[in-house]
């Protein structure tokens, strides 16, 4: 009769836990920033049309992995959404 195993499955490894999550990702590619293009227009608390695009639904600013703004220009928008706040523009 051929051995049965009995819940020993230290030796099989799946290919998710070869993975390190130390390893470089090979996969990543550049998102370019939609506000530091040319032609892109220019933030500013005026400009609320361009400020809606990034708020939520709730009146939230929307993180920068999501909209795939650059650091910069993301310090840039929330100044300028807190302005625009303010001076009860949004």
């Amino acid at each position: 009769m051929p051995k049965r195993q009995s819940g020993n499955r230290k030796n099989k490894q799946s290919n998710f836990a070869k993975l390190s999550i130390f390893q470089p990702n090979k996969y990543k590619f550049k998102k370019s920033c939609p506000l530091s293009i040319k032609g892109a227009p220019k933030v500013d608390y005026k400009n609320i049309k361009l400020l809606k695009k990034y708020i939520s639904e709730n009146g939230k600013i929307l993180p920068s992995r999501i909209t795939n703004v650059s650091q910069k220009k993301q310090r840039e928008l929330s100044l300028s959404i807190k302005r625009a706040r303010n001076l009860a523009l949004l």
